[in-house]
């Protein structure tokens, strides 16, 4: 490493603790990045200074913000308009010399694909939802126009009815008043107070602290001349303002949708949007801020450096097909209808060996349904390794990063002996006791004739399907899984039939393979089968049937006991 490139660099990387002389140089470089994440504040990153230790360094005309969460330190993405790929470069050094990888967060979605067109296949980019921002159109948060929002107008008529009530801005003078109210509120908390509220009320008091210093904006709502909510918050960017608090006395009903709508009216005229925030998680505050029906629910990413990532659906596309067909031997007309249909930027799972995919499995959203309780799960699909690399447990790193990340079931169907032991060995069990039904018993048959038809919608086999198999034990598909098998089905010659009986409706996908007929999946009894299949041989020029019996597996997350089924059914493995 050249040495005059080692002493800049560790030159530039003096970061120190955010003060208030910090946002003469920081608020150029955040107006031209003009972003709409609430993070991206001077403001915001001063006064949560003593929560998170953060600290700040120019760094090839960036800015860049640094904080620790859990003990390990964390990065902004570089702001300004100065040279992004040099200064990541720099925090990698920085990183690697004290021997941990680099981490950075928020990035929006143009940060990500900077990140990965600058740095190909070196950072695990996802997103959290409990981080995504609530952004409004500041004219329908003030009007509250429309049915959707006629309950908040009516919350909003009530309080009007409890007595005189005024609005007002918040200034130096009355600021004080708004800090007394504050300790009637956190009283009112007493039995729920814990350490998230007290490192946000040391936080709105560093707000109060320096509020005009800080540039912050702030309404008061008054009800008999007494303060009974308040709110505060900054311009984001050249079209939206931020809300980052906004408190109320809870037993009064209406005072938190009226402070709402005054502060919009009164302070955000000049801006098309309004941020307010993420919710944390919070059922409650998630439940709060979706009432409001937000016009963008902005998706924020954490980038780790990582030998694992998510893989892109335009970028790695290349990539995937490479791996797919040495390993699949599948063509690419059949491998682009998986990648264009079920792929996602957070299903699919790489491998890299020196920044070079190696390895990949992807993780479908399904649904996995234990007697009464249904449950998110992820069914595992495509897990391959190119052959060169096999033997170094890189699928297996895949398998218990998903895991440890999607914090619910995994679910496959192992398509040989071999590989049902494979999984076994990582701690996959089986989904049932026995083999899974294709096909249930019925108590007598119908003398009904049958219809067929080719003509079934997605929705409409996700309505059958679900009714059909729901006391069973399954793993249920929405309506995209549904439609990808459909045309999976399809593009390898088979047929998806909605046959009629009388008022009954069931299901059949199958194809042809040679003089025989596979059926993937049927909601038909045994003896409904033996009534159609003639007919069904006939039609199709086959001589034999053969239906299919997967063998279901499930994974569930550590320390979480796995309840095996006596009975169950796990079908439509795509493929």
């Amino acid at each position: 490493m050249d040495r005059d490139w080692y002493d800049m660099t560790k030159k530039d990387l003096d970061f120190h603790p955010i003060t208030l002389a910090d946002k003469e140089w920081m608020d150029p470089l955040l107006a031209q990045d003009d972003r709409n994440a609430c993070e991206y504040t001077f403001a915001n990153n001063f006064i949560w200074r003593n929560v998170y230790q953060v600290e700040v360094a120019r760094i090839e005309g960036c800015g860049v913000i640094r904080f620790q969460e859990n003990g390990t330190y964390a990065y902004s993405y570089p702001i300004g308009g100065g040279d992004r790929k040099a200064v990541i470069e720099k925090l990698l050094f920085l990183c690697h010399k004290n021997g941990e990888k680099l981490h950075m967060s928020p990035l929006t979605e143009r940060d990500r694909k900077e990140l990965i067109r600058n740095f190909p296949d070196q950072f695990l980019l996802y997103g959290d939802r409990d981080d995504y921002d609530y952004i409004y159109a500041r004219e329908k948060l003030a009007g509250l126009a429309g049915k959707k929002l006629h309950g908040k107008r009516n919350h909003i008529a009530r309080f009007k009815d409890q007595g005189e009530w005024s609005y007002e801005p918040m200034t130096l003078e009355n600021i004080e008043e708004c800090r007394k109210m504050t300790y009637e509120w956190i009283r009112m908390r007493e039995e729920k107070w814990n350490e998230e509220m007290e490192q946000e009320i040391a936080v709105l008091h560093e707000a109060f602290d320096h509020f005009e210093a800080l540039g912050l904006t702030g309404g008061i709502l008054r009800q008999e001349g007494a303060i009974v909510a308040f709110t505060m918050g900054e311009p984001l960017n050249s079209e939206t303002f931020v809300v980052h608090f906004e408190k109320a006395f809870p037993q009064l009903q209406g005072a938190y949708p009226m402070i709402n709508q005054q502060f919009v009216q009164h302070a955000c005229m000049d801006y098309a949007y309004v941020n307010r925030e993420e919710d944390t998680g919070d059922p409650g505050l998630r439940k709060a801020k979706l009432s409001y029906y937000p016009e963008i629910l902005l998706k924020k990413y954490i980038a780790e450096e990582s030998e694992i990532l998510f893989a892109d659906p335009k970028e790695d596309r290349a990539k995937i097909q490479e791996i797919w067909q040495k390993c699949f031997f599948d063509e690419e007309g059949y491998i682009d209808l998986f990648l264009q249909n079920r792929m996602t930027e957070e299903t699919m799972l790489l491998y890299c060996v020196d920044h070079k995919p190696v390895s990949m499995a992807s993780f479908l959203p399904a649904t996995y349904q234990q007697g009464e309780e249904k449950r998110e799960a992820y069914y595992v699909y495509a897990v391959a390794t190119l052959p060169e690399y096999r033997k170094h447990g890189y699928a297996t790193k895949l398998l218990m990063f998903a895991r440890a990340h999607y914090a619910a079931p995994l679910l496959l169907s192992p398509a040989s002996e071999e590989l049902e032991e494979y999984y076994s060995k990582m701690g996959f069990e089986p989904l049932t006791e026995g083999k899974s039904l294709v096909m249930l018993e019925a108590e007598e048959g119908s003398d009904e004739p049958f219809t067929f038809s080719e003509e079934i919608s997605p929705a409409d086999y996700v309505k059958i399907r679900d009714s059909h198999f729901a006391q069973q034990g399954y793993v249920g598909w929405d309506e995209a899984a549904i439609r990808y098998a459909m045309d999976e089905n399809a593009y390898c010659g088979g047929k998806t039939l909605l046959i009629s009986q009388g008022t009954d409706r069931e299901l059949l996908m199958y194809r042809v393979s040679g003089e025989n007929l596979i059926v993937e999946e049927t909601t038909l009894s045994e003896v409904q089968w033996k009534q159609i299949e003639p007919e069904l041989l006939t039609r199709n020029q086959v001589t034999s049937v053969t239906k299919v019996v997967h063998r279901g597996m499930v994974l569930f997350p550590e320390g979480e006991q796995t309840p095996v089924q006596k009975s169950g059914y796990l079908g439509l493995t795509l493929g």
